[in-house]
């Protein structure tokens, strides 16, 4: 399949700490990839690398035939809040919105009017299942109801490529699951791309393939020892 994301050669300091050493992936339109490792590998430094958050010391990443690096910062923006949804550990929902506000809130961002912003999430809320915590603030619903509002808002504006962060990371094994199925279901559904960094195997296994990141670089499964 031809990739719609792929990072090539990677490398990325902090101070005099490697976070990533060459490392490489790719992606294609409507699979689901498991970035996997141990902590403090540079799976989530891989991750924002390929969303454009942080800018390697070198090497490449290239999205629909663009090079990330050839992009001004108002384009990666404006790639970040439209072609890009992002799913956090722990939701990052801005608190004094409403669930419906912040699902909206991307699509507002990119200047969508309010009365159409909000009646798209609201179907998003409706899809994932948490339609009833529309009007309450991210403070009042569970943990649960609260990273399927996250997933939500990472769709709402149909990616092409969702980067998950240890996603159910912050929930018990039931819930986990549940966030885990919808996501991957709607994702199929509007065929946008997973990018799923995970410590969890039981996570891993909704994807199609994993790529294993240690030290910095990566590989893929069968040839780690």
């Amino acid at each position: 399949m031809t990739p719609i994301l792929s990072a090539t050669d990677l490398r990325k300091t902090f101070g005099s700490t490697p976070a990533l050493d060459g490392a490489g992936m790719s992606v294609a339109a409507g699979e689901v990839v498991a970035v996997m490792g141990p902590s403090g590998s540079g799976k989530s430094t891989l991750l924002h690398c390929l969303a454009g958050i942080v800018a390697p010391d070198s090497g490449s990443v290239v999205y629909a035939g663009r090079e990330l690096s050839a992009m001004t910062d108002k384009e990666r923006s404006a790639l970040r809040r439209g072609a890009f949804g992002f799913v956090f550990q722990f939701g990052q929902l801005v608190p004094e919105l409403s669930c419906l506000e912040n699902v909206a809130l991307p699509m507002r961002l990119g200047g969508t009017k309010r009365r159409v912003a909000e009646a798209r999430a609201r179907e998003w809320l409706d899809r994932l299942e948490v339609g009833e915590v529309g009007a309450k603030r991210p403070g009042e619903v569970s943990g649960g109801q609260g990273q399927r509002v996250a997933v939500a808002r990472a769709l709402v504006t149909a990616p092409k490529v969702v980067f998950a962060d240890e996603p159910t990371g912050a929930l018990d094994s039931l819930n986990g699951e549940q966030v885990m199925r919808l996501l991957v279901e709607t994702a199929r559904e509007t065929g946008a791309a997973i990018v799923l960094v995970t410590h969890e195997a039981r996570v891993a296994a909704y994807s199609d393939r994993e790529v294993i990141v240690r030290d910095g670089r990566t590989r893929s499964p069968e040839l780690v020892p």
